[in-house]
């Protein structure tokens, strides 16, 4: 099933909050009926993941339940695989690379709430580079790079850039150690 064959409303094309609508209206669709699969049913989850998402790779694993804003905005490499309820907020894109492992109740958030009568902050991206390793229960904050090859400990709370190589833990995350990623020729 295409994205635009959902019966969901006609969007009035001047007007971007209703296309907005529209989108998040397919984007839930295609999330309740992935997360009302059983995990048996393998290819009907990839097909609807492959519909729901912006794009994807080949060989991923995302389990159920799994939550995204809008699908469109998500990019996923190759050799990716997300343990359960991940939770994907994609006002702005999510790109995240190849040989990604999330563990479970993973947040990616692109989006900040303000409070009382401030201002709505604008959406910025989130980066994961290739190689990654996010622990179960990790918060990435919107704006946020994670460089290649970085290890994220469960728990932490990412509110800024992690460069490559890099463990990083706590909350806010911090680097804690560097992977030493020489190699000697004898």
């Amino acid at each position: 099933m295409k994205r635009d064959k959902i019966p969901v409303s006609k969007p009035d094309s001047s007007d971007p909050n209703s296309i907005l609508a529209n989108q998040k209206k397919c984007a839930e669709v295609l999330m309740r009926k992935y997360n009302n699969l059983y995990p048996s049913e393998k290819e009907q989850r990839k097909c609807i993941i492959k519909e729901l998402l912006g794009s994807v790779g080949n060989d991923f694993m995302i389990e159920q339940p799994f939550t995204c804003t809008y699908g469109q905005n998500v990019h996923i490499g190759e050799n990716f695989y997300a343990n359960v309820e991940c939770l994907f907020l994609d006002e702005a894109n999510i790109e995240i690379g190849n040989n990604v492992l999330m563990g479970p109740h993973v947040g990616i958030y692109t989006v900040k709430k303000t409070l009382g009568g401030e201002a709505p902050t604008p959406p910025h991206p989130v980066k994961i580079g290739n190689d990654v390793w996010i622990g179960g229960n990790v918060t990435i904050l919107p704006g946020v790079t994670i460089g290649n090859n970085a290890l994220i400990i469960a728990g932490s709370i990412v509110t800024r850039n992690i460069p490559e190589n890099a463990i990083a833990a706590g909350n806010p995350a911090k680097v804690i150690k560097y992977i030493d990623v020489t190699i000697e020729i004898d």
